[in-house]
């Protein structure tokens, strides 16, 4: 008699079938985002050409988070998440076939990556709905502890492959394989079974988009935590997206060598991803926040100049607290809020964190120019320590704990 090891999670049809196509398309963006990078740079493009092109993925992002709350919670997950996906795989294609001819028209690719953004920006909300949909209650926060280990172990595989890949074959080759990843995304989703758009209530597209802010702003903790990712992707995040690869180039050896950061990243929090499965801690944001104050040590090995190994351990550290965190924070969001505004409350907690991202993304280049690299770094690691201080001294961050059944 064969025992199966798997996470109970993993024995419902539907949510294994999500989770295989799922993983795939995660692969491949984990992969192009490191190509893009470097296609870039290798353009003649330094931080401030860098940045910009990261910010004009971000920005629609932003703009189109909310309206993606709106759509999902009127039509349904899965077919935003199918339109979202054939949008991803056509922008992928795009960029592959603009970096063939040499360097890339800049304007295009700005284009591009936009395109790219307002795909992500309908999928994410209504990412966050379906998980419930397709994950029995008990196995909730298993399915998305499993969700972040996926994002993880493509975060490990992806900037390892994209490295070598792009050095051997060139970015266009790791985009191309990004769109034919979102094709096997589209495929499993168009298997799971559909569900038909909510009833017909005869509110107005502004009406609903104010009932999904009152759920959000009812809810101390939800706010809170978004303001602090917000701030989070601004003096941290953005300028070690934009400065590490430049400081990688500089003294580190390239693309191998920031891919390697990467992907040490990723296997730290596939560690934090798994050490979260069969848990429940009593006080799970308590427990989410305090695991970002590891967010500071990338920002702070970089900062002080240290050897790869250093930055790599930092990585690792930071990686297994971006999964606890994200783990712990996604099954309180949809334990406590009712499922027919999680789209919506999920694309106010999205707009809030990445809000911000665009213009740290623009302006780490220009900044860095005039207080240096390890300045701007340094401050993100500083400010990040200080920030989750001030979280966790609020009672309603430390006050919510897991809920009964979803409403």
């Amino acid at each position: 008699m064969s025992i199966d090891l798997r996470p109970a999670v993993l024995r419902e049809r539907h949510f294994r079938l999500f989770f295989t196509g799922y993983a795939t398309s995660l692969l491949g963006s984990s992969m192009a985002s490191i190509a893009l990078a470097f296609a870039v740079l290798r353009a003649g493009g330094g931080g401030t050409e860098l940045g910009q092109v990261l910010a004009a993925r971000i920005l629609p992002l932003v703009v189109v988070l909310l309206a993606g709350g709106v759509v999902t919670d009127r039509l349904g997950s899965r077919r935003v998440m199918l339109a979202a996906d054939a949008l991803r795989c056509l922008t992928q294609a795009g960029l592959a076939l603009a970096l063939l001819g040499g360097p890339p028209h800049f304007g295009l690719l700005i284009v591009l990556v936009a395109l790219w953004g307002a795909g992500e920006a309908l999928f994410t909300p209504a990412l966050d709905a379906l998980v419930p949909r397709i994950a029995r209650e008990e196995s909730l926060q298993d399915a998305n502890a499993l969700l972040g280990v996926a994002r993880s172990a493509a975060s490990v595989a992806g900037p390892a492959l994209a490295g070598v890949l792009t050095a051997v074959a060139g970015p266009s080759c790791v985009l191309a394989l990004d769109a034919a990843s979102y094709g096997v995304s589209i495929v499993a989703l168009a298997l799971l079974p559909g569900a038909g758009p909510r009833a017909a209530g005869g509110a107005s597209f502004a009406a609903e988009l104010r009932e999904g802010w009152e759920e959000f702003r009812s809810r101390t903790w939800l706010w809170v935590t978004s303001a602090h990712v917000c701030l989070f992707n601004l003096f941290v995040w953005a300028p070690l997206l934009v400065l590490g690869p430049v400081v990688a180039e500089r003294r580190l050896g390239g693309a191998a060598a920031w891919g390697l950061v990467m992907a040490v990243y990723g296997a730290g929090a596939v560690a934090g991803g798994a050490a979260v499965l069969g848990r429940r801690p009593r006080r799970p944001l308590l427990v989410a926040t305090a695991a970002t104050a590891a967010w500071s040590l990338p920002s702070a090995a970089l900062a002080t100049g240290r050897a790869l190994p250093w930055i790599c351990a930092a990585a690792l550290a930071a990686g297994a607290g971006s999964a606890v965190c994200g783990t712990l924070y996604a099954t309180a969001t949809q334990q406590q809020v009712p499922p027919g505004a999680l789209a919506r409350v999920s694309a106010y907690g999205s707009f809030g964190a990445f809000v911000l991202g665009p213009a740290g993304l623009a302006a780490a280049g220009p900044v860095s120019v005039l207080v240096g690299t390890s300045g701007v770094l340094g401050f993100g690691a500083v400010w990040q320590l200080a920030a989750v201080a001030a979280v966790l001294a609020l009672p309603a961050v430390r006050a919510v704990a897991p809920s009964g059944p979803r409403p």
